[in-house]
């Protein structure tokens, strides 16, 4: 039985449930079936009873839980001994404004597990957020998502939260104190420019609202204070992730929740073939940790 198959079965076993074993590994539901049919074609019985309402182990499948269980616990264990002895550097992890200050439970439990390694923040512009990660200024990133770039690894999620907006403070909006994805279709968001791909721009600026109405974007703002300056000034408004709500209050400014925005998820993101030792363990480790909710 391959390592990933071995993943594929505890999981299973854990979740009884086919959908939310594939959305947890990121891989399809029929990878998730392939790997049961092919364990139990190689047993010769059945691990998992199905119906149409549940999935419940059999006899032997919570045996074989409970074997696998102990061997996959040696093996974390083995890689967890393997990275401590490898990971022994800092990396320059880039990260949006104060997100740093959030990320202090991961940074720790990395240290704790890798004494010598450490992590070292360095900011990232959003109009522009892959550049310093290719050129190797960083080693990695923490970005909202979705990220769908071919040379670029996603990692696991560290940071959830909501969006606020950002409008000047004698701004209607300000007055009535929440904002809607609705209400971005009668006011101007701000440009951040030809660098950052539209797809991920849209996860946090969308360009329409939920009915389909436009949101107009404009003036072109391509760093935080400048975003902040364009607000001030009432040339438009802005959603920005709740984080900097949390540790700014910038004078003529107000951040307003939005109730009805998604939730923002940011995960940890390198470049593919700069992948070694040192991410692997921060990675791990933030798998470990799972994500901190803001």
């Amino acid at each position: 039985m391959e390592l990933r198959d071995i993943e594929i079965f505890l999981t299973l076993a854990e979740e009884l449930h086919f959908g939310r074993t594939a959305e947890r590994l990121h891989v399809s539901q029929a990878r998730v079936s392939q790997a049961i049919r092919a364990q139990e074609r190689r047993i010769g019985a059945p691990l998992f009873e199905r119906t149409s309402r549940r999935v419940s182990l059999t006899p032997i499948g919570r045996r074989l839980r409970t074997d696998l269980q102990q061997v996959d616990e040696l093996l974390r264990q083995a890689l967890a001994r393997a990275e401590a002895a490898a990971a022994g550097r800092t990396l320059r992890v880039g990260v949006f404004g104060h997100a740093g200050h959030e990320l202090g439970p991961l940074v720790a439990a990395f240290a704790a597990r890798h004494p010598g390694a450490g992590v070292e923040f360095r900011e990232i512009n959003g109009s522009d957020p892959f550049t310093a990660l290719r050129s190797g200024e960083h080693e990695v990133n923490v970005l909202w998502l979705p990220v769908r770039e071919p040379d670029l690894t996603v990692g696991p999620t560290v940071l959830v939260g909501r969006r606020v907006l950002a409008v000047p403070a004698e701004h209607p909006l300000a007055e009535r104190g929440w904002a809607s994805l609705e209400d971005l279709a009668d006011h101007r968001v701000a440009d951040l420019g030809p660098a950052a791909p539209e797809y991920w721009v849209d996860a946090m600026v969308p360009t329409h609202t939920p009915r389909g109405r436009r949101i107009p974007r404009g003036p072109v703002a391509r760093t935080f204070h400048e975003l902040l300056s364009a607000v001030a000034g009432g040339e438009c408004v802005h959603p920005f992730g709740e984080i900097a709500a949390r540790y700014n209050s910038p004078p003529g400014i107000v951040f307003v929740p939005m109730p009805d925005s998604p939730e923002l998820r940011w995960a940890l993101v390198w470049r593919s073939t700069a992948d070694d030792t040192t991410i692997r363990a921060l990675a791990r480790t933030a798998t470990d940790l799972g994500p901190i909710h803001l």
